[in-house]
This record gives C-alpha cells, sequence and structure tokens, in this order.
C-alpha cells in the first residue's frame, strides 16, 4: 500500500517487538492456512482467525503506515480530491451518518493504529473506543493519539471484537472501516454488536466484499478472490446480500446499503484501486510505482540480509505487492470493492 506513509516505518520493522524472532516462521505458518489441496483453508482460517490476524497484523503494519499512513483503508476519489482528502471525507462521513455528538460514545471496531477513529472523534466531539485485538497496533494507536493531542476523546480495548467485554447497551453508535471481513461468523459479530449498542444506536461501516460479478466457477475469479484473502488475513469473503441477511439475523433494521463505487463515473471519479496502480511519478506516489516498489525491496532486502530486520521480512514485502497486483485485477474486473456501506439500528423497543 503507499500514499503519503512515513518512510521510518519500514526501518521500525527492526525494532518491533512483535516480530523480532523469525517472520519468515511466522510467514509460512500463516500462509499455510491458505493452502486449499485438501479444501479446507476457510475452515482452518475461520477456526484460527484470531491467531491469524494477529500474525498478519504483527507483519504488516509498519509496511501499512509506511505505505498508508494512519489509516488502512481505501477511499471514494473524486478528481478534485486528493488521496489523503477523500480519506479524512470517507471518515467524516461516517461521522455524519452516525448523528454523533459531544457527550455520546461511539466504538471503532478493528481500529488498526486509531487514524479513522481520531478523525471521527475530531469532527464529531464525541469519545470514540477503539477495539482491536493486536498489541503492537494498539500501542501504535496511542502513541499517535497522545501526539496528538486526542486523549481526552479516545481511548483504546484490546478485546476481540467477536466478545467485547462490556455490558449491555454501552454505546451510542458503532462503526468501522474496512475491519469486519476478518470476522469468521458474521451473524455471531453482529449479535454482539447489537447487545453493546443502546436501544435506536446506530452501526455503519465500510465492508469487504465480492460483488455478483465475481462468478466461483471461473478460476481466474477464485484465484483473485483466495490471493485478497491471503494478502490481507481474512477468513471468507462474502456478498453484500450475504451481509445483510446476517445483520438482520441479529436484530438489525437495515436503513440503507450501497456499493460506493457502484456508480463510477469516470468522468468525475478516481477508481478506488488507482492508488495502488502505481501510475503517477510523483513524490506522494512514488512508493507505488515500479522503481518505487524496487527500491522498497532492496532496501528491505539489505535490511534482512544485515540482520537489522528478521528473517522473512522480504516475504511480507513482497506478499502485499502481490495483493496489491491482486486488488487492482479484482477491481478492472468487478469482482470485488472494498466498501460496500450500510447503515443499520438497533430497535428502540
Amino acid at each position: 500500500m503507499a500514499m503519503g506513509g512515513d518512510v521510518s516505518r519500514v526501518t521500525a520493522i527492526t525494532a518491533n517487538q512483535a516480530v523480532k524472532a523469525d517472520v519468515s516462521k511466522t510467514f509460512d505458518n500463516y500462509a499455510q492456512l491458505f493452502n486449499d489441496a485438501d479444501g479446507s483453508s476457510s475452515q482452518r482460517r475461520n477456526e484460527n482467525y484470531m491467531k491469524m490476524v494477529n500474525d498478519f497484523y504483527n507483519m504488516v503494519t509498519d509496511f501499512y503506515e509506511f505505505g498508508w499512513g494512519h489509516s488502512f483503508h481505501f477511499a471514494p476519489r473524486h478528481k478534485w480530491e486528493t488521496f489523503a482528502a477523500s480519506i479524512a471525507r470517507s471518515e467524516m462521513y461516517i461521522a455524519h451518518k452516525l448523528n454523533l455528538q459531544p457527550g455520546q460514545v461511539a466504538v471503532d471496531l478493528g481500529c488498526g493504529v486509531g487514524g479513522p477513529g481520531r478523525c471521527v472523534a475530531r469532527f464529531s466531539g464525541a469519545q470514540v473506543v477503539g477495539v482491536n485485538n493486536n498489541e503492537y497496533q494498539l500501542s501504535r494507536a496511542r502513541k499517535h493519539t497522545a501526539e496528538q493531542g486526542l486523549n481526552p476523546l479516545c481511548s483504546y480495548l484490546q478485546a476481540d471484537f467477536m466478545h467485547l467485554p462490556v455490558d449491555d447497551n454501552t454505546y451510542n453508535a458503532a462503526f468501522h472501516f474496512e475491519a469486519l471481513e476478518h470476522s469468521p461468523d458474521r451473524v455471531g459479530l453482529f449479535k454482539e454488536i447489537f447487545r453493546v449498542l443502546k436501544p435506536g444506536g446506530l452501526f455503519t461501516g465500510y465492508d469487504w466484499v465480492i460483488t455478483d460479478k465475481c462468478d466461483m466457477s471461473n478460476p481466474q475469479h477464485v484465484l483473485i478472490k483466495k490471493g485478497i484473502e491471503l494478502g490481507n488475513g481474512l477468513p471468507d469473503l462474502q456478498r453484500p446480500r450475504d451481509l445483510l441477511e446476517a445483520m438482520k439475523e441479529a436484530g438489525f433494521e437495515i436503513l440503507e446499503s450501497r456499493d460506493i463505487h457502484s456508480n463510477f463515473d469516470p468522468n468525475y471519479d478516481i477508481p478506488w484501486y488507482d492508488s495502488l496502480e502505481g501510475k503517477y511519478w510523483n513524490l506522494s506516489n512514488f512508493k507505488h510505482t515500479p522503481w518505487g516498489r524496487w527500491l522498497t525491496n532492496k532496501m528491505v532486502l539489505t535490511l534482512e540480509t544485515l540482520r537489522f530486520a528478521p528473517k522473512g521480512t522480504l516475504k511480507v514485502h513482497n506478499m502485499l505487492c502481490k495483493v496489491a497486483d491482486e486488488l487492482v485485477a479484482s477491481g478492472r474486473l468487478g469482482i470485488f470493492s472494498p466498501s460496500f456501506f450500510y447503515v443499520a439500528r438497533k430497535p428502540s423497543h
């Protein structure tokens, strides 16, 4: 991933205690969960999702910050917008749709290093509790939050969002940015979100889905789908209608839903995967160009060879480059979207 990230994060992998040991072994164990030789890889990922997701984010967080900054998600982008502006707009839109106000408390599910939650809190004045099961990402989130003076509004909870350690009817609202696709059980997850919301509370987010154009009898489509799952630590991508049915089964009322990118206008909009293509040779996008990838590859190789970076770091970088290509391919084919948007409500009675 790329666009306006922090170059220091590439060398920070040398100090990341979460992956200071043999990354190569961690990577190989992680990749084995996607080996479908016996047809059971999806079940193994569901059964081991906590460790799988933790291993994945231990390996990739510094690369994500290097490439993407503090907000690990895509966004609809117009030609007159910078990448950073589109990311901020998509985050403020969530705060707007939730009608968040000062004095309210919202939970940010799968908060990453806290970038979106900080934007929501800053825009709305509401308190945001970021939930994440990855200790390393939470340490980064707390550091960034303190540096930005947002400790009064943003706090963090290390927990599995499938089992939130809070009372019923705790939060005014819940949201996520491309995070819940890590869940192995959507009905169970939505029931848990339903439980912790106050009556009348709203739930919204951007979700990763395969579209109706994805033909599971087409080997190319299947290969791309599996590549996206491997490159992003996912159990099994679902279709929009399956997510909506799971929400209804959990008790939610669906107020609206749509693929943010479904009405793409080439005269006005920029494709969501544009930032991964590396077409633009400018300072902010250089990391995505062929030369930028090559230089990053050589820098990581050098760090690993000199033993400043753990063994296997280059495998992680190469995996992320490969999944970037697969995401671009999925976007061009229209078989995948990272931004299926919905707003749901817990009934008042």
